[in-house]
């Protein structure tokens, strides 16, 4: 937060802090903004908006994932954001007046982009995956626990339809070669996919790592794996592939049903 705000300069007020979804590394300290600025308002997915009014059961999800120490190391304290500073989005708005929204799931249920239209810029979270300039290879995050790997696609080719000149994804930077990055992406996002199904976490932990620093320097290579872990890219994938199998199986059930009946 100190980086940010140095970053903005003395005297700097925001209009409005336009969140695409709630992971710490994107919202995580939207409270202790609001409360520097107490009349700023927070867009945010409908999903989304309750955890942000009351963290604490996003907070104990998160502990889950990175342990006690590293919890606190990372993110400090997670503050609430009060009710009437949470601006519920769907997708489809335009706020600002000069943004437009979309609904892209995919990386999480609650994601949304924003097209900033003087600019043709779109602000893309996540769902565009993460890319350390001046490095040209596009990784897919894939956290836990609301990774859709179909949904993502549709998200992308949503992204598309824009026609943006320029993206602009949080880890870290922006992009002008629009269609190679996100072509990119969605074959890293699918190749991954595809090792989840063929070998266990500590393979692909392995695999991942060694992929990496085979196509970038090393000191790149360790910003990469801090920004997209590979053991949240094999926990992520594997979930969805867990769920979307155990839905394919009740499906199956219910056709053997009716075909008995």
């Amino acid at each position: 937060m100190e980086t940010l705000l140095e970053g903005l300069g003395e005297g700097f007020e925001p209009r409005a802090i336009l969140l695409t979804h709630i992971h710490f590394d994107h919202a995580g300290a939207s409270g202790a903004l609001v409360r520097r600025w107490p009349r700023l308002p927070v867009y945010v997915h409908e999903k989304g908006a309750p955890h942000l009014a009351d963290p604490e059961r996003l907070v104990r999800s998160a502990t889950r994932l990175y342990g006690e120490e590293d919890m606190k190391r990372l993110w400090g304290e997670v503050m609430p954001v009060p009710g009437p500073n949470l601006r519920v989005l769907t997708g489809g708005e335009k706020v600002l007046s000069d943004f437009k929204v979309a609904y892209t799931p995919g990386h999480a249920t609650h994601h949304v982009a924003y097209l900033h239209r003087p600019t043709a810029t779109a602000l893309c979270g996540d769902v565009a995956g993460a890319r350390i300039p001046p490095s040209e290879l596009v990784l897919a995050p894939t956290p836990p626990p609301d990774v859709d790997v179909e949904a993502w696609h549709r998200s992308v080719d949503l992204l598309l339809s824009w026609k943006p000149d320029r993206l602009a994804y949080t880890h870290f930077g922006d992009a002008t070669d629009v269609e190679r990055h996100l072509q990119a992406l969605l074959e890293d996002l699918d190749a991954a996919a595809e090792r989840v199904q063929q070998t266990d976490m500590e393979g692909f932990i392995a695999g991942h790592r060694e992929r990496i620093f085979s196509l970038v320097d090393a000191e790149t290579a360790e910003a990469y794996l801090q920004a997209v872990p590979s053991d949240h890219i094999f926990l992520g994938l594997d979930r969805w592939r867990t769920r979307r199998s155990s839905a394919g199986e009740a499906g199956r059930g219910g056709e053997r049903q009716r075909d008995r009946a």
